[in-house]
C-alpha cells in the first residue's frame, strides 16, 4: 500500500509492448503515480517483484498459464500488501470469482478508459477493494462464492467467535458491501472520515478479516448484510 504523500509505485505485466506503452503514456502524466517497470512474461513478473516493490500490478489476465488467477495469487503470496488489478479482453463469472479467490482488487476489462484505470489505482492503492462493486453486481457470483467459502478458512470458526456488530458498523459494511469508499460513507452518514476509518478497523477485528472483501463476504454468510 502506498504510503501517504508518496507516489504509488505501479508495475505493468503485459505480453504486448505497445499496450504497456499506452498505459505508460497514460498514467506518466499523472503526479501520484510512478511507473516503476514493466514485465512481458509470468516469470519476469515474479522476479521483479522483489527488486520494484510495487505497490500496485497491472496484470493482463492473459499472461497466465492456468486459470487466469494463477498468476494474481502468486504475487499476492510473494508480495501481500501489493494490489493486483486483473485486466481481461471479455470478463466473465468464471474469472471473476477465480480472481475474488485470488483476493485480486480489482478485475476490468482490459479496454478500461484511463479515468476508470486511475481511479481504480488511486483505490486500490489506498487499501480499497474495488473488485466488491463488481461483486454486488453479480449476485451469481456473490452465492458461488458464499458456497465455496462455507468450509474454506475465510469461514471456520467464525461462528464461535464473531462479536455482534453494533447498528452503526452494520450501516457502514453494508456501505462497503455496495462498493462506497471511506469518504462516501463518512459524507453519507454525515461524520468525519477517521471515524469511519475507526469503524472499518473495528468490523475488520470483529470478522477476523484482513480485508474489506473478506469482512463482505463473511458477514454475508453470516446473514449480517445482505445483497439486497
Amino acid at each position: 500500500m502506498a504510503q501517504e504523500g508518496q507516489k504509488t509505485r505501479v508495475l505493468i505485466a503485459d505480453q504486448q509492448p505497445i499496450f504497456r506503452q499506452g498505459i505508460r503514456i497514460a498514467l506518466e502524466e499523472k503526479a501520484d503515480i510512478h511507473i516503476c517497470g514493466e514485465a512481458s512474461t509470468g516469470k519476469e513478473l515474479l522476479s521483479a517483484l522483489n527488486i520494484l516493490y510495487p505497490d500496485v500490478v497491472l496484470l493482463d489476465i492473459s499472461l497466465s498459464t492456468g486459470d487466469g488467477s494463477d498468476l494474481a495469487r502468486a504475487v499476492k503470496q510473494q508480495l501481500p500488501s501489493t494490489a493486483v488489478i486483473l485486466l481481461s479482453p471479455e470478463p466473465n463469472d468464471e474469472e471473476l470469482f477465480q480472481a475474488i479467490k485470488s483476493r485480486v482488487a480489482a478485475y476490468l476489462k482490459r479496454d478500461v478508459s484511463a479515468d476508470e484505470l486511475v481511479t481504480t489505482i488511486r483505490r486500490a492503492a489506498a487499501g480499497e477493494h474495488p473488485i466488491n462493486d463488481t461483486l454486488v453486481s453479480q449476485p451469481k457470483v456473490a452465492q458461488q462464492v458464499l458456497q465455496q467459502f462455507q468450509d474454506l478458512t475465510w469461514g471456520k470458526g467464525v461462528e464461535s467467535f464473531v462479536s455482534p456488530l453494533t447498528p452503526r458498523e452494520t450501516e457502514i459494511l453494508n456501505y462497503i458491501a455496495q462498493g462506497y469508499l471511506n469518504k462516501q460513507i463518512a459524507e453519507r452518514l454525515n461524520i468525519s472520515e477517521q471515524t469511519i476509518k475507526n469503524h472499518v478497523t473495528s468490523i475488520l477485528r470483529k470478522l477476523d478479516a484482513n480485508a474489506r472483501t473478506q469482512a463482505v463476504i463473511t458477514a454475508l454468510k453470516r446473514g449480517l448484510i445482505s445483497l439486497s
